[in-house]
């Protein structure tokens, strides 16, 4: 049931590419993989995306700590950052649709 649910996180990531840039389009592409390949499950997709936006946020961070100290330049700090941005807004719109699709699952009659 949740392998046939990819092709529609797969859409639903697509659609939200244009808008939240290259992280979504990353999640999509791992999704449509995951789909093809058969093997992998949601769960795992979810938890692939999200760690590497984690990775992000903490690189965000320790490039911020790096520009600080005057070891990083201003734009490897801006850029580290609005990397970190877009992930975490990717992560907020994939969480806002999971709940929409869950509120609506839960309105449907049975």
């Amino acid at each position: 049931m949740i392998v046939a649910a990819l092709p529609l996180v797969t859409s639903a990531l697509s659609s939200l590419a244009p808008s939240l840039g290259a992280t979504a389009s990353s999640a999509a592409s791992a999704a449509a993989s995951a789909a093809a390949s058969g093997g992998a499950d949601f769960g795992s997709v979810m938890s692939q995306v999200s760690s590497d936006a984690v990775k992000k946020l903490k690189a965000a961070e320790a490039t911020s700590i790096s520009g600080v100290e005057g070891k990083a330049s201003t734009q490897d700090v801006v850029q580290s950052v609005m990397s970190a941005q877009e992930s975490l807004q990717t992560a907020l719109a994939i969480r806002d649709k999971a709940v929409s699709a869950f509120q609506e699952i839960t309105r449907m009659s049975i």
